[in-house]
């Protein structure tokens, strides 16, 4: 027997032994999946532990409930991939050998990246990427008198690109609608960007938002350090942004387990062909999910993509055959705005978000680059779908991996 090892259960692990357990040679090929965590999280969820919206039933489940029959599950850390010698070492000391490594150890945040964040973290200075960090600011803002709130980005890449600007969007609901004391926040989005978003034509729809919403956006803000103690972010050039709360996304790394390895960037992302999702220096180790180097967004809808293309490549990859199926960079978000109101966004490595419908043409039901309620409702929807039909490596009907140019309003991106 052939061994196919996938590191790591979260989202994208988890489709992949779901897709290889279909479509691999039972009589010729096992599969083993190896993960340190007996808890599978629904992370888009945490973006609305915060403000009390979900808890913990909504995000938590057994890793081992999405593991399928047949599929060896290990519950172990890994300590370190041996490529050349085709084999993983697990802490307990057992040696994994393998045929076929999928690579789907995610990122993490690491504030320690950023000097001073330590110093104010969990008391004046949060998160919301992680289950902890969601609520302890949940706890933090239900009695949270006011004042000056500042979300904030460290640097990119990071997961869920959007999720900063719907925790922004949010926040202005929540203290207005259920806290009523808007009047007593000052909300400030501070961004190494120049401008709200990664895509020009998504970022001047959002960025209309702020002056709206009364959010003031400071881009281009590109901090070594936080001063804790005065409650202070400090940028390169010495511009100073005061806070009382801070909100950060703080650095996204790869796993260490990578670096420890010697597989992967000065990010600990490992270096993969951007359509193949093979690594640029093993044929035999492929690459899914946020662990991956590539010019794509770090969401869990990628790895829906990335599952299925990927799974025709390791079965060209066995068969001796080229690797012909062809990643494009496809990604789908819903951006939550508040008041029951929701944008959606679909694109790839090529094409930026443009109006249109989706996912049928003319038809929707969903309105693309436009705020809707139908769009809140399809965010809502998707933890249904992640759970059911995601995780499980089912395709969705009518989203196929490639993006669909049908139903987009291309022109728009010509005009000046």
């Amino acid at each position: 027997m052939k061994r196919v090892l996938i590191l790591g259960a979260g989202t994208a692990g988890t489709m992949m032994a779901n897709h290889l357990q279909r479509k691999l040679d039972k009589k010729d090929w096992a599969i083993t999946i190896v993960d340190q965590y007996e808890k599978h999280y629904y992370q888009p969820g945490f973006l609305f532990i915060p403000f009390d919206l979900y808890s913990e039933k909504d995000v938590i489940k057994r890793t081992r409930d999405f593991i399928p029959k047949g599929v060896e599950y290990i519950k172990s850390p890994i300590e370190l991939i041996e490529a050349e010698k085709n084999q993983v070492l697990l802490s307990n000391g057992w040696v994994l050998p393998y045929d076929l490594l999928v690579i789907a150890t995610g990122c993490e945040i690491v504030p320690e990246e950023v000097d001073g964040v330590m110093d104010g973290w969990r008391k004046d200075i949060f998160d919301f990427y992680t289950f902890e960090g969601a609520l302890a600011l949940r706890d933090k803002l239900k009695d949270w008198p006011g004042g000056r709130l500042v979300v904030h980005i460290s640097e990119m890449p990071i997961k869920c690109p959007v999720a900063p600007l719907e925790f922004a969007f949010l926040s202005d609901w929540f203290f207005a609608e259920k806290r009523k004391i808007r009047d007593k926040v000052e909300l400030l989005y501070v961004t190494p960007l120049d401008s709200a978003f990664t895509k020009p034509k998504c970022a001047d729809v959002l960025g209309h938002l702020f002056p709206q919403k009364k959010i003031q956006l400071i881009n281009n803000f590109s901090i070594p350090h936080v001063d804790a103690k005065n409650k202070k972010l400090i940028s390169v050039d010495g511009k100073e942004v005061n806070y009382d709360l801070l909100v950060t996304v703080p650095v996204n790394m790869g796993s260490s387990l990578i670096d420890r390895s010697g597989l992967g960037d000065e990010l600990n992302f490992v270096p993969t062909h951007m359509h193949t999702l093979q690594t640029k220096k093993y044929e035999n180790i492929f690459v899914i999910g946020d662990a991956s180097d590539l010019p794509a967004s770090k969401a869990g809808s990628v790895a829906h993509f990335q599952a299925e293309i990927l799974t025709e490549n390791i079965l060209s990859y066995i068969a001796n055959k080229p690797l012909t199926a062809h990643f494009d960079g496809h990604a789908n978000c819903f951006i939550e705005s508040g008041y029951d109101k929701a944008f959606l966004i679909d694109f790839n490595y090529e094409l930026e978000p443009v109006e249109g419908t989706f996912p049928l043409p003319g038809i929707g039901p969903f309105s693309l680059l436009k705020e809707t309620k139908i769009n809140h409702l399809g965010k809502l929807a998707f933890k249904a779908i992640y759970w059911n039909m995601l995780l499980r490596g089912i395709p969705i009907p009518t989203v196929p991996a490639e993006m669909k140019t049908s139903g987009k309003r291309l022109d728009d991106l010509y005009q000046p």
